[in-house]
């Protein structure tokens, strides 16, 4: 289990609240589909993603992306369990999907440079590191039904 202190628990409620689920998710993901194109093998039903143009102008890129920056601040207010509150959609990523679970750190790397470039100079090396540490907690439950 992560142990959290008042700070962090402060900082990640005070900046999600001010988070846009909607554009920040979905240059979160463009951004991780263009920079490791890879990526794009577990998003072939979304249509053409070969280039960022057209990965920037894909409904399903800017849809899915909102759904995952949603899933994470859901997390939010389940910082001491966040292995159990994501317990299910690890089945499905790991079961169903067949992810690579090295792509949650990928995608959660993305995150905060789009954190970073949304919020500036508030992004301080302090917010980073606590950012830091709630994609890699999300990445390793989101990792914890592999085997």
């Amino acid at each position: 289990m992560v142990h959290w202190d008042a700070t962090e628990k402060q900082t990640i409620t005070s900046f999600w609240g001010k988070v846009d689920l909607a554009a920040d998710g979905e240059h979160s993901l463009q951004r991780l589909l263009y920079v490791y194109p890879w990526c794009r093998r577990y998003f072939h039903k979304f249509g053409d993603l070969s280039t960022i143009s057209a990965i920037r102008k894909n409904s399903h890129v800017r849809a899915h992306g909102h759904k995952v920056l949603s899933a994470l601040g859901d997390c939010v207010p389940h910082l001491g369990d966040i292995k159990g509150h994501l317990a299910q959609l690890s089945k499905l990523h790991c079961e169903t999907l067949h992810v690579d679970p090295a792509n949650f750190c990928l995608l959660g790397k993305n995150i905060t440079i789009c954190m970073a470039s949304h919020f500036g100079v508030t992004f301080t090396p302090e917010v980073q590191a606590t950012f830091e540490k709630l994609v890699t907690t999300v990445a390793a439950a989101l990792s914890s039904e592999y085997h």
